[in-house]
């Protein structure tokens, strides 16, 4: 079964994706834009950039912005209010995954840049967009990981900034009851080019492909998961 085998109807919305160059962001940018949605594409990695996946047309639409600095974020819901007139989702996937030492060995500011990348981002699109969203009654979708669940070695920050968005998901839905769900999906391994080169030894027909993971979002956000809010959906493929 194949994403096309799944109908979402989007027509006349807005959905905001972060993340919108890397592997997931682009193709949750693809499915949205598919199923009738207007697109705004968030990324610090323009198009234009050798490493970027999205192709920008005229329902997907770039805007640059650094998702880490609160003015930023500010001016950009308030550039695609002003281009779109509302915001209808909003898909926080903007994050990276870096491994690393022990704790004791963590440098201050690696843990820093997990957090501000994983869990900040989210934090400050969530917290700009909500005004819009509750006037639409939309919807919130961000990404945690399967690793978030429990303790491991040597990759600490990264789960410690995954967790926090599960407990930002749960804190949104509650906040937000009857007006703006707000759900995660934790992922396993995710099929990118990335992960392929940092782990070219490892099992790759076990992991998630991105669209995959973009149909979720898109169910997430459907009016077939009308009841479903303060969600972490595991999207764990056969790894």
């Amino acid at each position: 079964m194949t994403s096309s085998d799944f109908e979402f109807d989007f027509d006349g919305t807005v959905a905001v994706v972060t993340g919108a160059s890397g592997a997931l962001g682009s193709a949750v940018a693809d499915r949205f834009r598919d199923a009738g949605a207007t697109v705004c594409a968030v990324d610090v990695v323009g198009p234009d950039d050798e490493d970027s996946l999205l192709e920008p047309d005229d329902r997907t639409h770039f805007y640059e912005a650094d998702l880490t600095d609160e003015s930023d974020v500010a001016d950009l819901v308030d550039r695609v209010v002003n281009d779109h007139d509302r915001i209808d989702y909003l898909l926080n996937i903007a994050g990276t995954w870096r491994g690393g030492d022990p704790i004791e060995e963590t440098d201050g500011e690696e843990f820093e840049f997990l957090l501000d990348v994983n869990l900040k981002t989210a934090f400050l699109a969530s917290k700009h967009a909500l005004p819009h969203l509750q006037e639409r009654e939309g919807a919130i979708v961000s990404v945690s990981a399967r690793s978030s669940l429990e303790g491991g070695e040597g990759d600490g920050p990264y789960r410690i900034s995954k967790a926090g968005i599960r407990l930002l998901t749960e804190t949104l839905a509650e906040e937000n009851r009857g007006t703006v769900r707000a759900n995660c999906v934790m992922p396993s391994v995710i099929d990118t080019p990335m992960n392929r080169e940092m782990m070219s030894d490892a099992d790759h027909d076990s992991w998630v492909e991105p669209a995959e993971i973009a149909d979720v979002m898109g169910f997430l956000c459907s009016d077939a998961a009308a009841v479903t809010s303060g969600a972490a959906v595991p999207v764990y493929g056969e790894a």
